[in-house]
């Protein structure tokens, strides 16, 4: 090229529950069966859409309106509804009108486009382990390593607010605090006095808050989720909702943000306005899901449905805890939302030696060839793969100095996920205990 296209941050671009599909994809065609537990997604993972909500959709469908543009900020009788939704948790917190909700294609569109539009010089810092969408989006548009605070393992996977005010107050380029509540990819729901510590830092240091709350209703073990709505009281903030998970609806490409507070500050409100006009170059998104947000979300059927799922993450959260707790080598929290569980290899029991049995010598040869100077982290996760086709993702990938994995709690073969469960356990156990030189 006459010159280089190539912008300094896409370095950072990277998503490694994606990229691990390229080996699953590599390892199937030499005839090795995959089991995909690398990405949340429930509908490939099996999980059924009930009828009624089928039905809601058919008939949506067959609205002329369902088909046309929809307004920039999105449509107004949808962004009304999910305003009084808010209003109506905590009638004396935060208040939102129908202008502070502004639909995207997804979450990932809306992670985009609020890093892309923040001033490259203001960081947001975020939590590691990290979602990678996040992480790569803030760096790549900084131009710079992502800034992170730590989650403690050792503590449910917390946030480790004196790290994060450590940091905060020692980098004045911090502008904002990203939290991800419940937490991909560790699964943790944060106390209400963890958030309200998060906001009284974000207070005393002038900053906004990011709150991704995608996985905001998927929580079980007798766990409540603390919406930023309840506690964010005069500081700046933005809510990041959708249905992909709580539908389930992945496929629909449909999330909004909640605005807090933009008039209380006059930077951050020119930034939202920044954001809506940058929406408005791609005129709107997608219509028909908006549509049918306010019929499903308030159908009497629908706590059922949210409470049914529940119970079931919840039951197999237990199982994937109790058979790994007791693993050697490792550290496992109890997933209490979402449907992630994170393991962390203890320091030390990791080596560049280990390996696991693989009886067929081509994908042997593969596997060897592909963890030659790699993280110790990555390395077992591939033999994992080629030993099981259990496709999990290394937790270095969520921009994180631990080694580990992410797994799911997706699949809906009861008697399969436990295997997966217990075949990892067992795969731990050879992997930690083979001493090859």
């Amino acid at each position: 090229m006459r010159n280089n296209i190539v912008p300094v941050g896409s370095h950072e671009l990277r998503y490694e529950i994606r990229e691990i599909v390229n080996v699953g994809n590599t390892l199937q065609d030499m005839g090795l069966d995959i089991c995909w537990e690398n990405i949340g997604d429930p509908v490939q993972k099996g999980e059924k859409i009930p009828l009624w909500i089928k039905e809601a959709i058919k008939k949506t469908v067959d609205e002329d309106s369902s088909f046309a543009y929809s307004p920039t900020k999105g449509l107004e009788q949808t962004r009304e509804f999910l305003a009084n939704l808010c209003n109506k948790r905590k009638r004396d917190g935060v208040q939102i009108t129908k202008e502070d909700i502004i639909f995207f294609n997804g979450i990932g569109d809306a992670i985009s486009k609020l890093y892309t539009y923040l001033k490259r010089e203001a960081r947001v810092i975020g939590p590691s382990p990290a979602y990678s969408t996040h992480s790569s989006g803030e760096a790549a548009h900084a131009e710079k390593d992502p800034i992170m605070y730590r989650l403690d393992v050792n503590n449910h996977w917390f946030p480790d607010l004196e790290d994060l005010r450590f940091n905060v107050q020692n980098n004045e380029t911090i502008s904002g605090i990203l939290v991800i509540n419940p937490n991909n990819p560790v699964g943790a729901v944060y106390p209400k006095e963890v958030m309200e510590k998060i906001v009284s830092i974000a207070e005393e240091f002038d900053l906004f808050i990011l709150c991704d709350e995608i996985y905001l209703n998927i929580i079980y073990n007798g766990k409540t989720s603390t919406p930023l709505s309840d506690v964010i009281n005069n500081v700046c903030g933005i809510s990041m909702k959708g249905i992909s998970k709580e539908l389930p609806w992945p496929g629909a490409r449909c999330g909004w943000i909640e605005i807090y507070n933009k008039e209380k500050d006059p930077v951050f409100k020119e930034y939202i306005h920044t954001i809506l006009n940058a929406k408005m170059l791609e005129v709107c998104s997608t219509t028909l899901p908006q549509h049918v947000i306010p019929l499903l979300l308030s159908d009497e059927r629908y706590k059922k449905h949210t409470d049914e799922r529940n119970k079931m993450y919840e039951k197999k959260s237990r199982f994937a805890f109790e058979t790994l707790q007791d693993v050697n080598g490792i550290i496992v929290n109890q997933t209490d939302g979402a449907f992630y569980m994170t393991v962390v290899f203890k320091d030390g029991v990791l080596n560049e030696r280990q390996k696991l049995e693989i009886d067929n010598n081509t994908i042997k040869s593969y596997i060897e060839e592909i963890t030659q100077n790699v993280e110790l982290d990555k390395r077992f996760v591939y033999y994992l793969l080629g030993a099981t086709g259990i496709c999990v993702v290394p937790l270095t990938g969520f921009c994180c100095h631990l080694h580990g994995f992410r797994i799911t709690l997706l699949e809906t073969d009861n008697n399969k996920f436990e295997w997966i469960f217990r075949t990892v356990a067992t795969k731990i156990e050879e992997y930690l205990s083979s001493r090859e030189t």
